[in-house]
């Protein structure tokens, strides 16, 4: 079975002096790996290529045969990594938290967490609140905290 590590550290050579970054590797038992990638500035064929390249340079194919597969994070992915939620700074947001709330809104801030899988962000929505002396809500703009490892998803949001 093709080494997971080698294969990031290959990747991380690959991407070095760029402005991409490594968002999953996944290699199934039967060697079928897949490979994403995502950039501040999106990602190119050429890009691909040139990692696909350097994991063919590194792994024999007559010593453990294996399928390759490179590409960009989808957009409607969800994020994994911090450089996901950066890139989409002031993007609109769809967020599924763990108990069942769907959030829409703007990410306002990301941090890294407590490690590298966890990221604590903050989203601007809109709420309609009742005023006192008011015939008819108000809509106001709320801030909301949240950490990655309390939704089961945080995606872009076409729909806005």
């Amino acid at each position: 079975m093709i080494d997971k590590e080698l294969l990031r550290d290959t990747v991380a050579k690959a991407i070095e002096g760029t402005d991409m970054f490594l968002v999953d590797i996944t290699v199934t038992p039967s060697n079928e790996i897949t490979i994403e990638i995502d950039s501040p500035s999106g990602v190119d064929i050429d890009s691909c290529v040139a990692i696909t390249r350097a994991i063919e340079a590194a792994f024999d194919r007559e010593q453990e045969d294996y399928e390759l597969e490179v590409g960009s994070a989808g957009l409607t992915s969800p994020f994994k990594v911090i450089g996901q939620y950066e890139k989409n700074l002031g993007n609109e947001l769809e967020i599924l938290t763990r108990d069942g709330r769907k959030l829409r809104g703007v990410l306002s801030k990301c941090e890294r967490g407590a490690d590298d899988c966890d990221v604590v962000f903050a989203i601007e929505t809109k709420v309609k609140v009742k005023e006192p002396g008011c015939k008819r809500p108000v809509e106001k703009t709320e801030s909301i905290d949240l950490r990655s490892g309390d939704c089961k998803y945080v995606r872009y949001d076409l729909k806005f």
